[in-house]
């Protein structure tokens, strides 16, 4: 852990929380694992999870077509509010505004493209208060989600989905082991990371026969990083990357320095 350790403290002002799981060895590499910090986008896990859970019980079929509408209601007094185009790194959806989509297809795009419509329209669907009771019945500690993406009054005023490393490296683990739902779900939930196409971070400087199942987050000085890591001839490894602090208008940076560690771990563990 000392040359990850040596390397973050070159990064001055920063906190960045590192969290990982070794399902081979049952090794653990824990730094600020516990910082609670905004999840940012790395809370569409856990809508996938309920989404994938509802479906298993036969509540919703993963090919039911939803409505795609932009209009919901703040939880802080009830009013209307519209997710902005230019704020969503998915634009697909808003030109669709009125036709439906797959339950499946708006997971896929929540996921693999961040789609921020599509998380909302999906909550809609699943509920809010479902996907956080889910996550406290499978024991994943310090990960609350309380609302979906772009409320803005609500950010404004600290009532935000909250999250550490630890629960979400807590989170990939349980699902790399197969223990949320099902074998087969959790499965399904592997291949849909394996589609993301954000993989400026964990996945960039490591070997290219190591398959990475992961997503992304970033708002403002956020920017996260929680996958499964799975390298040839072995068991994988569950893996979280949080930060905070680091300019919003340097990415590069932020990203460098989380390919760097996320090597560093591979080394160390593999």
């Amino acid at each position: 852990m000392e040359p990850i350790e040596h390397f973050i403290r070159q990064f001055e002002g920063k906190t960045i929380s590192v969290a990982v799981q070794d399902l081979e060895t049952s090794k653990e590499i824990l730094i600020n694992a516990d910082v609670s910090m905004h999840p940012a986008s790395t809370m569409k896990v856990p809508v996938m999870m309920e989404v994938f859970r509802q479906a298993e019980a036969g509540l919703l079929s993963l090919d039911e077509p939803l409505k795609i509408f932009n209009s919901f209601k703040s939880i802080v007094d009830g009013s209307e509010f519209s997710l902005e185009e230019a704020d969503d790194s998915d634009k697909t959806l808003y030109a669709r505004i009125g036709e439906s989509e797959t339950i499946r297809e708006l997971n896929r795009l929540m996921i693999i493209r961040s789609s921020n419509l599509a998380t909302n329209l999906l909550m809609e669907r699943v509920t809010c208060a479902k996907v956080d009771t889910f996550i406290k019945e499978l024991s994943i500690d310090n990960m609350t989600v309380i609302r979906g993406l772009e409320y803005k009054k609500a950010y404004r005023l600290g009532m935000n989905n909250a999250a550490s490393a630890r629960s979400s490296t807590q989170m990939m683990k349980l699902i790399a082991e197969g223990r949320v739902v099902s074998r087969n779900v959790c499965d399904e939930m592997i291949a849909v990371m394996f589609g993301q196409e954000f993989n400026e971070s964990i996945p960039a400087l490591l070997p290219a026969d190591v398959k990475v199942a992961h997503k992304t987050g970033w708002t403002g000085d956020f920017f996260h990083d929680t996958g499964i890591v799975f390298p040839p001839n072995r068991k994988p490894y569950a893996i979280s990357l949080f930060t905070r602090g680091f300019p919003e208008d340097d990415e590069n940076q932020t990203h460098g320095c989380m390919a760097q560690i996320s090597k560093l771990i591979y080394e160390s563990i593999v």
